[in-house]
């Protein structure tokens, strides 16, 4: 038998309640990736100014600096369209095992850094395709929620492994020694597992904790979905 209409409308506002609590808490790491490629640009600007100012303008700097501020722009321009997938997936965007490792570990290592939290990605290159969508939210929002469960100092390390049934990633966390870091950089409420567990469902993701400080997700392959 199916599920009511109301048990079903539970489930939607659990994920949504999670999602909406996941991008406060990747917030600041968004925020910094925005202006991290537009901070370069004021400084060249006033460096091409300088240069113009001059009484015989080297014409080579003055180009080789506008060309390095069309780049810092092309760039800041990429990751706000990149945020705007994070607030509004694009309908069966699909991305590598490597690449979605990379851009989740890659958004939370500076945060989890202030934090003290160090953060580790020893995925290695493998096959096949898992959606985007599913890997943002939730290897993102396990990260969040297992460093939320451990208090610093701590080590975070992520190791990929493949098989038919899909990619799994291992996330362990365990106690280091160093400075306990700022956890006012949090900014929101604590991630629950149970905020984990309805982002899961709602990707169709498969969570499990075999043992102490441990998490396995398993992304189906994308290709396996949609046959």
């Amino acid at each position: 038998m199916g599920q009511s209409p109301a048990a079903t409308d539970s489930h939607i506002d659990r994920a949504e309640a999670a999602r909406y609590a996941l991008l406060r808490r990747l917030a600041p790491a968004m925020r910094h990736n925005l202006v991290v490629n537009l901070q370069p640009i004021g400084m060249i600007y006033e460096v091409l100014d300088r240069r113009l100012r001059a009484a015989q303008p080297d014409l080579a700097h003055v180009q080789a600096s506008a060309h390095k501020i069309h780049g810092f722009a092309r760039a800041a321009l990429a990751s706000c369209l990149n945020v705007v997938t994070w607030l509004a997936p694009e309908e069966g965007a699909v991305t590598t095992v490597m690449n979605g490792t990379r851009e989740c570990t890659a958004l939370l290592a500076t945060t989890l850094s202030f934090r003290g939290y160090t953060l580790r990605n020893l995925g290695t290159p493998l096959p096949g395709e898992v959606r985007l969508s599913a890997m943002r939210n939730v290897l993102t929002a396990a990260l969040i929620q297992a460093t939320d469960e451990l208090p610093p100092p701590a080590d975070v390390q992520l190791t990929t492994a493949s098989s038919a049934e899909g990619l799994h990633v291992l996330l362990q966390v365990g106690k280091a020694e160093g400075e306990a870091g700022i956890d006012a950089t949090r900014g929101y409420r604590p991630l629950a597992w149970s905020d984990v567990q309805a982002l899961a469902e709602a990707e169709g993701v498969q969570l499990s904790r075999p043992a102490a400080g441990q998490v396995v997700i398993t992304f189906p392959w994308a290709l396996a979905a949609s046959a």
